[in-house]
This record gives structure tokens, C-alpha cells and sequence, in this order.
């Protein structure tokens, strides 16, 4: 069953209301530069959006939640809790303590993180920062970490608290797939975009993410238990972990002398992401439905305001109750229903297609699709069961899609006829399927201009009715590269980073360079070196054969074959000589060049 489409209330002002109260300044001009002077963040660019009538070249409701979630500075959200918003992609919440203040998600970049600190000091004194709160493993919640906390002996003297499990996920996030990642985030976030009624408007729980610098300052202090209880700096918060939600490390957490409720990521003004656009692994809906109950049973009735690390608060105890409620079933409704159309034989798309929300969500705002979408999200719980084959035997073994345009082109009479008839639907209103058609043209023949152009003028029309602003920024930036002479179905080659992070752990390392190993080259090499790490007491053996790299720790060595090299190092050594870089002398035992050789086929 498909309900009829029920639209929210505009006249409703209550997220204007709540966007703005509490506000006691904002940054003039809002512009946060890099100690070179570049901008790393830009909320004036986003200045058109005030008490602007939307355009035709935009979804009103996407508009509308571009203004609320523009609105910058710093907020009262209870006596002694105060939010910096519209400074980064997520927000930064102070906690007044009895000695300093405690940060809580201190942004993405650490620029941001010190222009919000420097505003809410302007305000508020000249407060120490005597602890700092990761909710979860999602850079935009630690990556400023180095603007609040500036030294490492400050680092090793203060509490740093996350859920257990923070580093790994935090260190070993796109460990992967990394570069395909960041070139699709360029645009799902619409990077590349003016930022203009014909452009980014935001990203639905932000506006945009800052291009400062990055950094991470590892916990000392791990939440292992739901129910967990600390004192910091003589302010008293209680834990849920709440793993496997919108990131595999997750917590919310109470001040309950504040009756204030942190829930980090998993409830904000829009539908989230199962599955985002970017990539990643599917997200479990019916454990996010699951952990928002327990916090409604845990904290509803105690809770007075509810802040999180996206977009506004929410004050009111029936509000907040309501408002966890409906993004509860929010979840458990796009979980239960793509399950129970599934078991009936229905596919990804066709449930996508077919499902539609309760009027009581659809007419409920921070449920409407502005980052997370039904459609996307459905398709992503049917891919977490199901993968990627539907079960139809045509679809199991089709051409690629340059092969599989050269012959739908053909069967159309060639690119000429195939533009004419994508151009005949797009004028029909069926712009999804001039999409299709031309998207066989441009694969077929990328110089192909008109073709170009009308693909480029059919993703601007899509993008600009998106209620979506990934889907918007997706379309608008494939727009762009048709214009502009890029490839919109490739992005960019893109290669690997060659640094390692230090703070991942040396499996971690060796993860990463078994993926970056060039099969082809290595299929007929064959390559045995020991690494022994002398400050971590450890030892590896790395094996190169039929073009694929193995490690395996020295303990659970199942072979007496010797070493063609063996090396002794540190780790930051070993760091410095997997990335490529000169480190001096080297400790070793064997061939060197054999080293040379495990680069060249890493790189």
C-alpha cells in the first residue's frame, strides 16, 4: 500500500523559532580562514538564502531548510550548555564545568573548532578547556580536535571520552576505498558548486564541510556500557552506546543536572542516511529504530531540551518525546516495510518506488528527505539483505555500460535519433528516462556535444526539483562536468595517498597496502620479507604471491621459509618507509632491492 503524498505545514514557524533562540552572537563576517589566510569555511556565501523567496531553480522545502541551517553563531541551548552552529558541517556544544568548559564534537577542521572556542570565549570568558567528548567516529565530530585542545601535554592531562571501539572505526574508515569515496563526496556535497540559487544550498544537516586542517587527538577514557556514568570537570553525564547506527562507534549521552539530551547523530532535523551516497557500508535501520526507543525510555521523561550534532535543538518534553518517537519509527517503518515487500518478491527498485511514508511523517519536518531519501535509503536495506542482483536472470551477466550504449544506441538508430527522442521524453516530463537515454549516448561518445549539453540540461532540471541536496549536488555537479568536458560516470582517476596515518595500528597499515598492490604486476612475483617492530614488540611477515599481498603476525608463523629481507625498525620508521620516504640508514638482514620492489608494486 502507497500512501497519497502529504506535504508539511509551511506556515509552520517553530524551526525558525528554535533555529534562532537562544542566540547571544554571531562571527561578522562569518568567514574562518587557514594561518595562510585561506578560507576554509564560508557561511556568507550562503547569504542569498536569507528571507529569500524560493526560486524556480529550487526545491521549497530544500530552500527552506538551507535557511534554517545557515543561521550561524553562538546559542544558549540551557543554563550552562551553549551550541557554535553554522560553523562547519556539524556543531560544537560547550558544557560549562566548575574549572573550564567541556567540548563536545569539536567539528571537522581545526580552524573552525578555534574560531568557535574564540567566539564563545568572547561571551563568555576566557575559559580552559577541561575535557573534550567524541559522540562517534565521523571526522566532522573530531577533526578539529587540535583547535580546543592546541598542545599534546594538555592532550595527555585532560579527560578525552568516546564509545568504545572510537579509534578503530576512526583510523580505519575508508581504510579501503578511501579515494573512490572522497571523489564521490566531491559531489554529494557539491564541492565544486557556486554556492547560489542555481548551486549547493547545503547538505540538508549542514550547509557544507570545512577544507581546514584535520586532526585527531586519540581518548583516554572509553564509554564500554549504556547506563555508564562520569563526573567531569563536576558535571555529570550518563552514557548510551548506541553502535551500528549512523556510525559503527556511537554514543548519546545525559546531563541530567541540565536535563539535557545529546544524541549525537541519531535524530536530526531530516531523514539520515542508510546507505549514503558517497559509499559506505549499509547502516542497520532496525537497530537505529531500536537504540532511539531505548532513549526515549532511558531519557524522555527526564529530558527538558535535546541538542545533537547536526542542525537545532528541540525544548519541550512533549516535543522531544515526539520527536524521537517519530524518528524511531522513521527508521523501523523504511526497515520493516522494504523487508516485508522483499519476502513478497518486490526488488530494491520497485519498493523504492512503490513505498511511501505515514501522513503522520510525511507531514512531520525533520522527517522529510533532505540528506537521507526513502527512495536511496529503501534500496540500501534491500542491498544490506539482498546485494546487488535482484534475481532477474537478464540482469545477471549484462554488458558493461559502454558496451551495453553501443547497442541500446544502435536499436535507436544512433546518437543523433537517441538525442532526439531523450529530448522528446525530457520535454514530456519524463526526465529520469532522457537521463537513461542519454546516458547511453554520452557513454557510447563522451565528445559527443549536443548529447553532452542535453544530459547536462536534464540533470540541472532533476537537480533543481530535488528535494534531496545530495541528490541535488549530485546532479548539479555531473551538470557541471558535462559543461565543463569532465566524465561524470568515472569522477576522477584519483590515486591513493600514499602517507599512512599514524595513528592506525601497523595491521592497519598492512591492510591498506594489500589493496594498493598492483595485482597484474605482482602475479609473477614472488616476495617474503619480515618486519620486526622494536618499540611495539612486534613482527610481521609479508608475502607477495599470485598477486596478492598477505601478512601475517611472526607469532602465528605457520612456515619455516626464510626471509628474503628482514627489517628493524620503529613504527614511525616503518610509517615513513611504507609511504615511500627516506628514513636514512636501515637495520636489515637480506636483499634490500627486495624492499624497492614491494614499493614499486604498492604505489
Amino acid at each position: 500500500m502507497s500512501f497519497p503524498p502529504v506535504q508539511p505545514d509551511f506556515s509552520d514557524r517553530t524551526d525558525f523559532e528554535n533555529a534562532t533562540r537562544g542566540f547571544v552572537a554571531g562571527l561578522e563576517p562569518c568567514i574562518i580562514r587557514s594561518s595562510d589566510g585561506r578560507s576554509v569555511y564560508n557561511n556568507e556565501e550562503y547569504s542569498f538564502l536569507r528571507d529569500a523567496e524560493c526560486p524556480e531553480t529550487a526545491n521549497p522545502k530544500l530552500w527552506r531548510q538551507g535557511q534554517l541551517a545557515s543561521v550561524q553563531g553562538l546559542f544558549e541551548v540551557t543554563e550552562g550548555i551553549y551550541q557554535v552552529r553554522g560553523f562547519d558541517l556539524a556543531n560544537m556544544t560547550i558544557v560549562e564545568g566548575h574549572e573550564g568548559v567541556i567540548v563536545v564534537d569539536p567539528l571537522t577542521s581545526v580552524e573552525c573548532a578555534h574560531a568557535a572556542l574564540a567566539l564563545y570565549r568572547g561571551h563568555r570568558g576566557d575559559r580552559p578547556v577541561t575535557g573534550v567528548i567524541y559522540s562517534h567516529s565521523h571526522i566532522d565530530h573530531f577533526g578539529g580536535a587540535r583547535g580546543v585542545i592546541p598542545s599534546l601535554e594538555e592532550a595527555r592531562t585532560l579527560p578525552i571520552l568516546a564509545p568504545e571501539g572510537f579509534m578503530e572505526e576512526a583510523t580505519s574508515e575508508n581504510i579501503y576505498v578511501g579515494p573512490a569515496m572522497r571523489r564521490r563526496a566531491v559531489f554529494m556535497y557539491g564541492t565544486r558548486l557556486p554556492k547560489s540559487p542555481e548551486g549547493q544550498i547545503g547538505c540538508g544537516i549542514g550547509m557544507a564541510v570545512s577544507t581546514g586542517t584535520p586532526s585527531l587527538i586519540p581518548p583516554n577514557q572509553h564509554i564500554t556500557a549504556t547506563g555508564e556514568e562520569r563526573v567531569v570537570d563536576g558535571v555529570r553525564i550518563r552514557f548510551q552506546l548506541v553502535p551500528e547506527t549512523e556510525a559503527p562507534s556511537e554514543m548519546n549521552f545525559f546531563f541530567p543536572d541540565h536535563r539535557a539530551l545529546y544524541i549525537a547523530e541519531c535524530a536530526t532535523h531530516s531523514l539520515h542516511n542508510i546507505i549514503t551516497l558517497r559509499g559506505a557500508l549499509v547502516r542497520d535501520a532496525k537497530a537505529w529504530a531500536r537504540y532511539l526507543d531505548e532513549s526515549l525510555v532511558l531519557f524522555g521523561e527526564q529530558s527538558d531540551v535535546l541538542c545533537a550534532g547536526h542542525n537545532w535543538p528541540t525544548w519541550g518534553r512533549k516535543e522531544i518525546q515526539q520527536l524521537i518517537a517519530e524518528q524511531r519509527d522513521l527508521y523501523g517503518y523504511l526497515h520493516d516495510q522494504t523487508v516485508r515487500m522483499m519476502n513478497r518478491g518486490l526488488t530494491g527498485i520497485e519498493i523504492a518506488e512503490t513505498l511511501s511514508l505515514p501522513p503522520a511523517l510525511q507531514r512531520a519536518w525533520h522527517a522529510q528527505g533532505f540528506y537521507g531519501s526513502v527512495s536511496h535509503n529503501v534500496k540500501g536495506i534491500y542491498q544490506r539483505y539482498m546485494g546487488w542482483f535482484d534475481g532477474n536472470p537478464a540482469h545477471l551477466w549484462e554488458h558493461p555500460p559502454v558496451e551495453n550504449a553501443r547497442r541500446y544506441v544502435d536499436c535507436m538508430g544512433g546518437i543523433e535519433a537517441t538525442v532526439q527522442k531523450a529530448e522528446a521524453y525530457a520535454r514530456d516530463g519524463d526526465r529520469r528516462f532522457a537521463a537513461t537515454l542519454l546516458g547511453h549516448a554520452v557513454a557510447l561518445d563522451p565528445t559527443h556535444q549536443k548529447a553532452r549539453l542535453a544530459l547536462a540540461s536534464v540533470f540541472e532540471q532533476l537537480g533543481y526539483g530535488a528535494e534531496n541536496s545530495t541528490w541535488r549536488n549530485f546532479y548539479l555537479t555531473g551538470a557541471l562536468d558535462l559543461r565543463q568536458g569532465g566524465d561524470c560516470r568515472r569522477h576522477s582517476p584519483g590515486l591513493a595517498a600514499r602517507e599512512l596515518h599514524p595513528h592506525q595500528s601497523v595491521e592497519q597499515w598492512l591492510s591498506l597496502l594489500s589493496v594498493r598492490l598492483h595485482g597484474p604486476r605482482a602475479a609473477t612475483e614472488s616476495l617474503v620479507m619480515d618486519v620486526h617492530v622494536k618499540d611495539t614488540e612486534s613482527g610481521w611477515r609479508l608475502i607477495v604471491s599470485n598477486g596478492v599481498l598477505t601478512s601475517r603476525a611472526t607469532t602465528a608463523q605457520v612456515s619455516s621459509e626464510a626471509a628474503g629481507l628482514t627489517i628493524f625498525v620503529t613504527k614511525q620508521q616503518l610509517g615513513a618507509v611504507l609511504s615511500g620516504n627516506d628514513v636514512g640508514e636501515l637495520v636489515y638482514e637480506g636483499e634490500l632491492q627486495l624492499l624497492s620492489k614491494f614499493l614499486e608494486l604498492t604505489t
